[in-house]
């Protein structure tokens, strides 16, 4: 099933298009993620130097192997926020990221239970408008 392409507000750059400060952060996208492959999401956000590289350097920290979480944790956690903002670019990038770091079918069909009943709940708890119990507060 072919999913519907928006036309990109910004262009999509080449690499023969980017100035010599996005050439750096692509560089080190590739170093980083020991690939020749740079995302669209990169390229769009190429068209402004300092969003490219605040945006990359806060990406790559947050997704480092370094901190408590492991990465497929992070990742997992990557794709339920990206589920319940609606960002398909997002829910497609970090579902591939995971599973190359092995997440399986099974895995990610009970993420997407545990994201439905969390959205569920969520949405039950802000419409009836229930308290916070003393003790979680």
């Amino acid at each position: 099933m072919a999913m519907e392409q928006l036309s990109p507000l910004m262009p999509v750059l080449k690499d023969s298009e980017l100035s010599e400060r996005a050439q750096k952060v692509f560089e080190d996208i590739r170093a980083t993620r020991s690939t020749d492959y740079v995302n669209n999401v990169w390229r769009v956000l190429a068209n402004n130097d300092t969003l490219l590289e605040e945006t990359w350097a806060d990406v790559k920290s947050v997704l480092s192997p370094d901190g408590e979480l492991d990465v497929l944790t992070k990742q997992l956690i990557y794709i339920a926020v990206s589920v319940a903002n609606g960002c398909t670019y997002c829910v497609r990038s970090h579902t591939a990221a995971a599973r190359q770091l092995g997440l399986t079918d099974a895995q990610l069909a009970e993420l997407h239970r545990v994201i439905g009943v969390a959205s569920k709940t969520n949405s039950l708890m802000l419409g009836l408008q229930v308290p916070v119990d003393d003790a979680l507060a």
